[in-house]
This record gives C-alpha cells, sequence and structure tokens, in this order.
C-alpha cells in the first residue's frame, strides 16, 4: 500500500483541484521578476514534489513556456498560477505553496533571486538569503542550461 500525504489545492475557481501524493519539500520563496509578472505579488512561495506524486484530480492546466528553463502551469479559467516545471529537474515540480487548501504547517526555509526582489517589501526572518539561485540549484542548472547558472 502507497501511502500518500492528505495534502490537496487548487485555484480560485475551483475548475483545477490536484492531490500531493507525497510531502513537500524545498518550500522557499522566489523574488525573481517573473514570478513577480506571474503573480502580480512581490514574491511567491514554491515547494516541490516528484512530478508523479502531483496528482491533477480535476480540471485541466494551461502551461506556458514563461523562460527558456521551464514552464508554468496554470488555470486557464481564472488564472491562478499553480505549478512550474523547469528543464534541469523535468521529475520535479514547484508548486505554489498558497494553491494548498491547508498551508500553515509548510512554511518557507529560504529566499532566492533576490536581486529582482521590490525594495518596499521584505519579510522579518532569518531564513537564508540567495542573490540568485541557491548554489545547489545553481550547479544543476548550470549541467543543463550553462548560460543561466548564475
Amino acid at each position: 500500500m502507497i501511502e500518500h500525504s492528505e495534502r490537496s489545492g487548487g485555484c480560485l475557481c475551483g475548475a483545477i483541484r490536484y492531490r500531493l501524493m507525497s510531502e513537500p519539500y524545498d518550500a522557499g520563496y522566489c523574488h525573481c521578476r517573473m514570478c513577480q509578472l506571474t503573480t502580480g505579488a512581490p514574491a511567491v512561495v514554491f515547494a516541490t514534489v516528484p512530478r508523479a506524486d502531483f496528482l491533477l484530480e480535476n480540471g485541466e492546466l494551461t502551461c506556458r513556456r514563461s523562460s527558456n528553463i521551464g514552464e508554468r502551469w496554470f488555470c486557464g479559467e481564472c488564472g491562478t498560477p499553480i505549478a512550474m516545471v523547469v528543464d534541469y529537474a523535468p521529475d520535479e515540480i514547484d508548486f505554489t505553496v498558497v494553491t494548498l487548501d491547508d498551508s500553515i504547517d509548510l512554511p518557507p526555509a529560504f529566499h532566492i533571486w533576490r536581486e529582482s526582489r521590490v525594495g518596499w517589501f521584505d519579510t522579518i526572518d532569518a531564513l537564508p538569503r540567495h542573490e540568485r539561485a541557491r548554489p545547489e540549484t545553481a550547479a544543476r542548472m548550470e549541467s543543463r542550461h550553462p548560460a543561466h547558472a548564475d
């Protein structure tokens, strides 16, 4: 028997519903410009699960290639950003934590791409802060996209 998470989530209008079949990891804030423009917010909190453990239960996600390293998945009805899949980690999916029905026990553990942060927004925490990607992520990016490792 496969044990799985009881975590589920969806979009604003209810057209999209998903379930996570394993516990998320690597929850963190992203301050990059693409996340800002995609969400309309100064930062987005995401977490990761194996792609096979992200089960779409209702609806159909719209996908858009947002850069030369990945694509974003969102609700085509209401526009809620749901997830991102990056080329350097094709077996993983980064989903937006706030789309979970209950995200209280999945707090972010780091900040990335702070070089793009909005000057009037900051969080009061002592989490590790990276001006660009975390070193371990930069190494993975470098192996797939040498021009985007920073």
